[in-house]
């Protein structure tokens, strides 16, 4: 089997990333995006929609929406 050094440096880099780890504008964007906004985010859209729906004990045409509602009156044709 053939040694290949540039394949142990990739390995002790991998094993020691933490050690040499900085935080740059481009990681910090990522992980500003992904550790508040994307929470946010999904919180919003949960609450939101938290309440508009209910799905409990409904039949096949009825609407899923907890206050669904009124029906068009009927318009005469005359």
């Amino acid at each position: 089997m053939i040694h290949d050094p540039a394949l142990d440096r990739w390995a002790a880099m991998r094993e020691n990333v933490y050690q040499h780890y900085k935080f740059t504008r481009t990681i910090t964007r990522q992980t500003v995006a992904l550790g508040l906004v994307l929470p946010i985010a999904i919180y919003a859209v949960a609450a939101v929609y938290d309440n508009k729906y209910d799905w409990a004990g409904k039949l096949k045409g009825s609407s899923l929406l907890r206050n669904p509602p009124a029906p068009a009156p009927a318009k005469d044709d005359e």
